[in-house]
């Protein structure tokens, strides 16, 4: 017990204390500095450099995909794609075959071996659908249509991973499709159009359906790598990728094949179209974990540019500053949809009131206000607490 005199005395002294205290600490505001920092942190500058590693992989396709079509003749998008799930079937494929437990590949076809064989075929149409439609429609063309991945990611993400954006995220979104559109029209005004063939409907059409299928294919990437393994699902598409791509290969292109002029500069160009390749797959996961599939393909809007750049040097595009402009749009898109926080509705009374909107839910009873049980960045997940999501 405390005796009455003892109670004023730390009352003086508390009054004190406060007293003495500096008036700045008191009320201490962020200065301008302190924002900029914490808008652009470590984890920031991180994520947009592993997304222009990203998209200099991609460059690095591009290029080696345009000397063999261009010099060589070479129009084989169902092979190239064959080397790749095959690099992918000795690396990850082999590990999971020496595993133990429930991570063994065995273990795992049995769980769900058709939702991995329904993805590697979306996945292995995808890369054929952009690629076939070089050959119909224009270079202008195919770059911007195959920005529609990102409404696609976005709105699957919605339904089927429960993200839930702020305006900043469909603003930054907005600010990279501004920028692919500059440099779109850029490329009109300095005369850059290539592939214009006979049939631009049916080439647009295909690069429509090759974008709407990678979003899916990201989408379930995301799902997988952030619930499962990264390792799986690189298995998982080396096996099912490199059977079916087999077979489209033996159909479609065997008579491809045997028109190509092999030799050893021919191969060096498959050998570094299949590394880029290789390394676009492997560490695609990496940062799609520590993002999310929209940021990741946001990103990747920049790989134009990239190949732009290279261009100069080996195709003597023409140059332009409107490129440079539309380069920094695209980056403070990003930085704008990466700048703020996304939550994940994991409340399953949200997602039924969500999916059955109008019908009252009478099966859950009502343990207060209905908020998300998780939250988490768009630069990494922090739910490491959380228990897996495993698929059945």
């Amino acid at each position: 017990m405390f005796s009455s005199e003892m109670i004023p005395s730390q009352q003086n002294h508390v009054v004190t204390t406060i007293e003495t205290m500096p008036p700045e600490t008191i009320t201490s505001s962020p200065t301008m500095v302190q924002r900029i920092r914490k808008v652009f942190s470590r984890e920031l500058l991180v994520t947009l450099a592993l997304g222009q590693v990203l998209s200099l992989l991609i460059c690095g396709i591009g290029l080696t995909s345009k000397y063999l079509a261009d010099d060589y003749h070479a129009n084989t998008p169902v092979f190239q794609s064959f080397l790749n799930y095959i690099l992918l079937f000795l690396v990850y494929t082999t590990t999971l075959a020496v595993r133990q437990g429930e991570e063994n590949l065995l273990a795992i076809l049995k769980r769900r071996w058709w939702k991995y064989m329904i993805l590697g075929l979306i996945d292995i149409e995808a890369n054929y659908l952009v690629i076939k439609a070089y050959q119909y429609t224009t270079l202008t063309s195919v770059q911007l249509l195959d920005c529609f991945t990102i409404p696609v990611v976005l709105l699957l993400s919605w339904f089927f991973l429960l993200v839930r954006y702020k305006a900043v995220h469909f603003v930054g979104v907005g600010v990279c499709l501004l920028g692919i559109g500059l440099m779109v029209g850029t490329d009109v005004l300095v005369g850059r159009q290539q592939g214009l063939g006979e049939h631009k409907l049916l080439g647009d059409l295909l690069v429509l359906g090759g974008a709407t299928l990678y979003g899916i294919s990201n989408v379930c990437e995301e799902f997988i790598v952030k619930n499962l393994s990264r390792v799986e699902f690189l298995g998982m598409m080396g096996l099912f990728g490199s059977f079916f791509s087999g077979i489209q290969l033996a159909i479609m292109e065997h008579k491809e094949l045997l028109r190509v002029p092999w030799d050893w500069q021919i191969g060096l160009l498959y050998i570094g179209f299949s590394a880029c390749m290789f390394g676009l797959y492997s560490f695609m996961p990496v940062v799609i974990k520590r993002s999310s599939a929209a940021s990741v393909n946001l990103s990747l809007l920049t790989a134009d540019l990239y190949s732009l750049f290279c261009g100069l040097l080996l195709f003597q595009y023409k140059f332009s500053g409107l490129y440079l402009l539309s380069f920094v749009i695209i980056v403070l898109g990003l930085v704008l949809y990466t700048s703020s926080s996304t939550y994940v509705a994991q409340d399953p009374r949200i997602y039924k009131q969500f999916r059955n909107a109008g019908h009252p839910i009478t099966d859950t009873p009502t343990l207060g206000p209905l908020e998300p049980s998780v939250t988490y960045t768009s630069l990494r997940q922090e739910i490491e607490e959380e228990p897996r999501i495993r698929v059945a």
